[in-house]
Parts: structure tokens; sequence; C-alpha cells
């Protein structure tokens, strides 16, 4: 199923995207046009081989780039206005890295507080938001440690939980979990369903991990290499909240098969 979006004022809204780098004499490029909706309240995964725009896009969609062509509304705001971001558009947004990046210097509760405190929040305010989210993410009670005491999915929580600081309505993550063991990442995979079934924030997501991309998703988006374009969007309808057990039933297999024959077919 070939995709094509129209600007509807939902969440997201990619409209003829694309982008290009100069590399010395010749251009390459790296997107070619992309369009794409998703809904406020969506979870959305992309999916492709390594090097195909997956998280070229992803910063688009986070305002850290500026595509060559085309347009990116946020919230029905248009991200890019000419060479000027939109600042109140990049206030609905938050990114989650595959690396941590805890500051070191801070406390779990410093670093999930520190957006609030760049924003001129009460103390009482920030640290108030700051258990709530550390609860919220099953880190409560380790609001005083440092970032050195945790594990790498404690870690990661807690960058979830600092991405939620500002409460924005979208969520965009880059291989979250991608460092993580598979039983921590099959974990926070239950945890990211469970946070995001309670929030109701719309999440895009980037993988490598076929049998993640189709338990996470509403839609799994495949990219095909470089230019990267979208290829094959495909629904998936599994009801919520689903179990890990679910990747072991006929259904979820048959779709897991489908995406790997067709990335075979694209690489």
């Amino acid at each position: 199923m070939v995709s094509g979006a129209t600007d509807t004022g939902a969440g997201i809204a990619l409209r003829e995207v694309e982008q290009r780098y100069a590399t010395g004499a010749q251009a390459v490029l790296a997107l070619a046009p992309v369009s794409l909706t998703v809904a406020a309240g969506e979870l959305v995964v992309l999916l492709g081989p390594s090097g195909c725009g997956k998280t070229t896009l992803l910063r688009i969609i986070g305002g850290l780039l500026r595509p060559t062509r085309g347009e990116v509304r946020v919230g029905g705001r248009d991200l890019w206005h000419g060479g000027r971001r939109d600042d109140a558009a990049v206030r609905d947004l938050a990114m989650v890295f595959q690396e941590a990046n805890l500051f070191p210097w801070l406390t779990v509760a410093g670093n999930i507080a520190l957006p609030l405190d760049l924003r001129g929040e009460p103390r009482d305010a920030r640290l108030a938001r700051a258990a709530a989210l550390a609860a919220l993410l099953g880190i409560g009670g380790f609001e005083k440690r440092w970032p050195r005491e945790l594990s790498g999915g404690m870690r990661q929580r807690a960058a979830i939980a600092r991405a939620l600081a500002c409460d924005p309505g979208i969520l965009l993550m880059d291989e979250p979990f991608g460092a993580l063991d598979a039983m921590t990442r099959d974990t926070m995979n239950l945890e990211l369903q469970r946070i995001w079934m309670d929030t109701g924030k719309t999440v895009v997501l980037v993988t490598h991990s076929i049998t993640e991309a189709v338990f996470l998703a509403d839609r799994v988006v495949l990219l095909s290499p470089r230019p990267g374009r979208i290829d094959t969007v495909i629904p998936v309808g599994f009801e919520r909240p689903r179990s890990l057990d679910l990747a072991g039933s006929p259904e979820f297999q048959s779709i897991v098969r489908t995406l790997r024959r067709r990335l075979e077919e694209i690489s």
C-alpha cells in the first residue's frame, strides 16, 4: 500500500519533503519526495534498511533539520517559514535518542526536570513534575540517584521522562531501545505501549527491528534504500494492550514475513 498524504490538521503532515546533502561537487539525494500524515494520538513506526533516511526524516519532523524542499506541518502549523523555524510548533515536539544522554552531574530528578528549569518553572513545580513522571515511567524512588547508578533501561526511562516534562503533544524516538539487551528491550516496548496509552501522545518511532515495529505500531511505514521514499505502509490492527505473546500468533508472524520479504526485495 503506497502512501499519499494531505494536510488535514493532523498531528504531523509532510508534503513532498526532500533532503539533499552537498558533498564535494555533487549533491546527494538522501530523501526522495516523502508525503505522510500522522494523526494525533497515532503511533507510527519508521522501518527500513540502514542508510535509508529514517533518522533524517525524524530530524526533519523534529525541526532539527530543514528540508531542502517540501512542507512540514505540526499540529496544523508550518514548522518552517523560509529559513526560520516556528517556535510554537517546536514546543509541541520532544525527541528521545538511542543513548539516554543524561547529564552525569544532575540527579534523576534534575535530569527529568531540566527542560522545566530552562523554561524558568518554579523549583517546587519542577520537582513535583519530575516525581510524577518518574512514577509514570516506573522509576519512582530513584529521583535522588545519579545516572551512573542506574541500569541502561532505567536511564532510558529517565530520558523518556525528561522528554515528557513539558507535556509535548508529539514524541519522536530514534532507536530508543537499540542499545538494550533483548529482555530489557521487550520490557521497554511494553512500557512504551503503556505510556502511550496513558498519555495519548502522538509517537513516531524509528527502529531496525521488524518485530518491535509490528508490536508497537498502529502503522508501519517502510522506507526504501537511499534515496529514501515511502515504499509500503502496513496498518497493524491488533487490539491494545498487546502482550509479548502476540509475537507468536500466526497473524503477527504474517505481517513480520510480509515486511521481511519486502525488505529483502528492496535492499
